[in-house]
Order: C-alpha cells, then sequence, then structure tokens
C-alpha cells in the first residue's frame, strides 16, 4: 500500500539526516536542517493518503507509530550525543515512550483504545487534544530545526551561533516540556482505567 510505503520511506530520509549532521563541514549540516523538518511533515503524508486512498488499517498505524518513535528517539539521541543537547533529554523521552507505550499497549486486551483510557477532562486535553498534539510536533521540528542549525553555523564558525544555539536550547526544552505533560496523565489514569475496564473474552 502506497500509504505504508511512504512511512517506510521515513527512515531512508532519518539515516540520510544522520550522516549529514555527522559530516565535518557546514554545507551538510546546513541541508540536514530542512531535511528534518520535511522528514516530520512526511508524518502527515501517510495518514493523508490512507485516509483517500482507503487505505487504513491496523498494520498501517502500527508502521506510522513506529516511525514516529524512531525518528524522535534517533533525533534526541544523535543530537545528544553530537554534544547539542544534554543527555537528559533522550533519557527522559526513551523513558517516558517506554513506560506510556507499554500502557497503552494493554488498552485493546481491555476493549479500550489508548485515547479511551483518558478519564479526566484535563488528561484528554493533554493527551488527545489536537491543541497540544500538534504544538508537541511543531515543537520537535522546529528544536530539531534550529539544532542543525545550529551544529552547521558552529562548524561555518559564524556568530550568529550564540543566538541561534539559545533559540535551539529553547525550544528543545519546551517540547521535552510538552512531551512530559503528555505523557504523564496516561501514566496516572490508565491504571486505573485498565483496571475498571471488564476483561475481554
Amino acid at each position: 500500500m502506497l500509504a505504508n510505503i511512504v512511512t517506510l520511506s521515513r527512515i531512508p530520509v532519518l539515516i540520510l539526516i544522520i550522516l549529514l549532521l555527522y559530516q565535518p563541514t557546514a554545507t551538510p549540516r546546513f541541508i540536514a536542517a530542512p531535511l528534518i523538518i520535511f522528514l516530520i511533515v512526511m508524518d502527515s503524508f501517510d495518514g493523508v493518503i490512507a485516509r483517500k486512498r482507503g487505505e487504513t488499517s491496523v498494520l498501517g498505524s502500527v508502521l506510522d507509530i513506529a516511525a514516529d518513535r524512531a525518528v524522535e528517539y534517533v533525533m534526541w539521541v544523535v543530537f545528544a550525543h553530537l554534544r547539542l543537547i544534554s543527555v537528559i533529554f533522550p533519557l527522559i523521552v526513551l523513558m517516558r515512550g517506554t513506560f506510556v507505550d507499554a500502557v497503552r499497549a494493554v488498552a485493546p486486551s481491555k476493549g479500550l483504545s489508548p485515547f479511551e483510557m483518558m478519564r479526566s477532562p484535563v488528561g484528554r486535553f493533554l493527551v488527545k487534544s489536537p491543541w497540544l498534539r500538534t504544538p508537541f510536533a511543531v515543537a520537535k521540528a522546529v528544536a530539531f530545526f534550529f539544532l542543525a542549525l545550529a551544529h552547521g553555523l558552529a562548524a561555518a564558525g559564524s556568530p550568529a551561533l550564540t543566538t541561534i544555539n539559545v533559540v535551539a536550547q529553547v525550544c528543545a526544552w519546551l517540547a521535552l516540556l510538552l512531551c512530559l505533560l503528555r505523557g504523564i496523565p496516561v501514566l496516572i489514569e490508565a491504571p486505573r482505567a485498565l483496571s475498571e475496564a471488564p476483561r475481554q473474552g
């Protein structure tokens, strides 16, 4: 299916970005910055294609989530390895993702969707609402873009490095905050929802 092909094509783009970021000169690093935006925007393409072509499926949704996690985890780890951010970023993101995804994986066995585990208005807003989902995606894209840009400016010896690096750090911390805000309600509310749900089968 075309939608799944688009989803999986994000991985070669991710690998290309990594290779560019690890180059010693400025130009490849600068090229990586807009490619990061393209990579994250690709996440919307597969969903649109799947709906228009009637290709929505369980496999497609699983591949989409897996690609999202791969992109997010790899980018945080790479930027930490390049010493553009503290190692605390990937550690927090990886731990948050591991626990949240583990809890969500149990939901279908209880006849629940992941979002149905959110019972409080605050929990539903933080986890389900596009008012936070979209800003979270944008914050990650902007943070990754400016981190790559700062990496390029460092190789170029540009005086703009200090300013861009400040912007990159602020965006990275904002993305991390939104990551936690969207993950903590799952860990708080999901256990109760799962315990109250009737056993399937």
